[in-house]
């Protein structure tokens, strides 16, 4: 029986237009809305799909920074998270929780 070969998924490949970044936001907002890695991390993805470079300059935070802030194992401020917010153009809402 031959192999299958896989190619590893990366999301940030397929987030082409600020309402796919949006959407996917959201949807890990729902997802994992009460685990800050997570949302740290679906932050990166959608700063890696805009440009790095360009997110560093737009919050003044150097490029490693902010791959160091937005990985699995980073934990940034809730100051750092709200300049990437902004930067990439997305907006945090709040509304009544259904729990």
């Amino acid at each position: 029986m031959e192999k299958i070969k896989t190619r590893q998924w990366d999301s940030a490949e397929h987030l082409k237009t600020e309402t796919d970044m949006a959407e996917y936001f959201e949807a890990c907002l729902l997802e994992g809305g009460d685990d800050p890695a997570f949302l740290a991390h679906a932050l990166g993805v959608i700063a890696r799909a805009r440009g790095m470079a360009q997110l560093a300059r737009d919050t003044g935070i150097s490029r490693e920074g902010l791959y160091k802030a937005l990985s699995e194992d980073g934990n940034p401020s809730f100051a750092t998270i709200i300049k990437v917010i902004r930067a990439l153009g997305l907006e945090l809402h709040a509304a009544p929780s259904h729990a």
